[in-house]
């Protein structure tokens, strides 16, 4: 099936059944090449599981050139005729984001916010993390959603509130989506305020905590407090956000809210950023939206 006859497809059921991808799984999009390689110990509560990560399976044999370019199997390219950069009017100026899908109209919107020295073509990067942005941004594209990577200056309150005006304005453009954010490392304490944030928290079906860091608060936001889901990967190597901390947060919210709430994939000898390249986009976003 050509990109063009599938995202006609899409176009159309947005058209005749707005609303009818709420209640539909995401399709595929290369689960084959994307599937957990394995998972080490009990397997019985698939909200909590540890994953057999292998450097020399999963990088060296996986990409062409090493954490730089994956190999052909993981890609599908032609999702960039989808993409566009994109100027967000704000009080503070012209904000950019990369969006990814149907801008008017969307299913749903996943946004992703980088870590430390990214920006908003790192989430964008088909080749790069295992070929896992390219995947996302195929399922958002397949499935009649949006995919965003914003620009930001910090990850304090001024990024907060520039992350909220982009956010804010393609829900406009496509106010009946499901909103589901994803934090890379630092990218964790943006997401924070967000779920707390009185617009934009109530508008949350899923976050997800990707190699990131724990707030005690959390589970007094008013994202939490209203039942939204969670996921938290983590590599077991992890040294710069060592993964006792998330594995202690996933505890606490599991608590909270009750464990069907709270999914947490444990990477073993996995390190910061293998949770972003190794965990299942579609089977997480899928689990999420079942529950918003």
């Amino acid at each position: 099936m050509t990109y063009i006859f599938r995202l006609a497809l899409v176009l159309l059921a947005a058209l005749v059944l707005p609303t009818a991808a709420f209640a539909l799984d995401i399709m595929p999009f290369k689960d084959t090449e994307f599937a957990y390689p394995g998972v080490i110990g009990p397997s019985a509560d698939p909200l909590n599981l540890t994953i057999d990560y292998n450097e020399m399976r999963d990088i060296n044999a996986r990409d062409e050139v090493p954490e730089k370019r994956v190999k052909a199997p993981w890609l599908d390219l032609s999702v960039r005729r989808a993409e566009k950069d994109v100027g967000v009017e704000s009080e503070g100026g012209t904000l950019r984001t990369m969006a990814t899908g149907l801008q008017d109209n969307a299913a749903f919107l996943v946004v992703y916010l980088h870590g430390q020295g990214g920006n908003r073509k790192q989430g964008s990067n088909d080749l790069t993390f295992g070929g896992n942005f390219n995947r996302i941004r195929n399922l958002a594209t397949l499935n009649g959603g949006l995919y965003l990577t914003p620009d930001f200056s910090d990850f304090g309150d001024k990024g907060a509130g520039q992350v909220k005006a982009i956010i804010s304005a393609f829900l406009a453009k496509s106010p009946h989506a499901k909103l589901v954010v994803a934090c890379g490392s630092m990218g964790g304490y943006l997401c924070h305020r967000l779920a707390k944030d009185g617009d934009i928290g109530p508008r949350l079906s899923g976050m997800m905590f990707l190699g990131s860091f724990a707030d005690p608060d959390f589970t007094k936001s008013i994202a939490f407090r209203g039942g939204l889901p969670v996921f938290i990967g983590h590599g077991s190597d992890d040294k710069t956000s060592p993964i006792q901390g998330m594995a202690d947060f996933a505890a606490t919210l599991r608590k909270s809210s009750g464990k069907d709430r709270v999914m947490f994939h444990r990477f073993e000898t996995g390190t910061h950023g293998t949770p972003i390249r190794m965990f299942d986009w579609r089977l997480v976003l899928n689990w999420m939206l079942a529950k918003a």
